[in-house]
C-alpha cells in the first residue's frame, strides 16, 4: 500500500510514531505508570501511579544528576512501594502536592521550574518523611551497580589489590 492508496494519507512511520506518541501519555492498566516523556515505566503496587511519579520526580529534585536517567530513580525509589511504606508515602505526598498548590500550581509535579520545586523541598527538609526519601536515596540511587560508570566509580577494589595499585589517583572527576 503505498501513500497513495492509503485512506488518510499516513505512513507506516508516521503511524508508528503517532501511536507511540500518544500511548507514552496513559497510564495504561492498575498501577501502571508511564512517564509523558516516556523515558521510564514502572508498576506501582501499593502506591497510587501519580504518587509513584511524584516520588520519582521529588528524587531528582534532591539528588539531581543531568546524566543519571529516570530509570535510575524509579529503582531508587521502588522501595517505598510496600504495603508498610504506602501511607506514610501517600500522606508526605499529598502535603508536597498542598505545598505546591498553595504556591498556584496543580501539584508537584506541574510545577514547571526545578528551582520552585527544590524551594518546595527546602521549605520541608526537617519534616519525617523528607528525611525518610532523602535517606533511601542515598543508597537506593548510588548502590546501583549502573550507575557507577556514569560517575566514573569503577567499584571495590578490594580483589584486584586495593586502590594503590589500582590507581588510587586517576580520579578525574573533581
Amino acid at each position: 500500500m503505498t501513500i497513495q492508496d492509503s485512506p488518510k494519507g499516513l505512513t507506516r512511520r508516521q503511524l508508528l510514531s503517532r501511536a507511540t506518541a500518544a500511548g507514552a501519555s496513559f497510564v495504561v492498566g492498575s498501577g501502571f505508570i508511564a512517564a509523558p516523556n516516556a523515558s521510564w515505566a514502572a508498576t506501582a503496587d501499593h502506591l497510587r501511579p501519580e504518587t509513584f511519579a511524584t516520588l520519582v520526580q521529588m528524587a531528582r529534585d534532591i539528588y539531581p544528576h543531568d546524566k543519571v536517567g529516570d530509570e535510575f530513580y524509579v529503582i531508587a525509589v521502588k522501595g517505598y512501594d510496600t504495603a508498610d511504606a504506602a501511607e506514610n508515602v501517600e500522606v508526605g505526598i499529598a502535603g508536597l502536592d498542598a505545598a505546591a498548590r498553595g504556591k498556584g500550581h496543580a501539584g508537584y509535579l506541574d510545577m514547571g521550574w526545578e528551582r520552585d520545586r527544590v524551594d518546595l523541598l527546602r521549605a520541608m527538609e526537617d519534616s519525617a518523611f523528607f528525611q525518610q526519601v532523602r535517606g533511601g536515596l542515598v543508597t537506593g540511587l548510588y548502590n546501583q551497580k549502573a550507575v557507577w560508570p556514569i560517575f566514573g566509580y569503577e567499584g571495590s577494589s578490594f580483589e584486584f589489590g586495593g586502590y594503590i595499585d589500582r590507581g588510587f589517583n586517576d580520579i578525574n572527576w573533581l
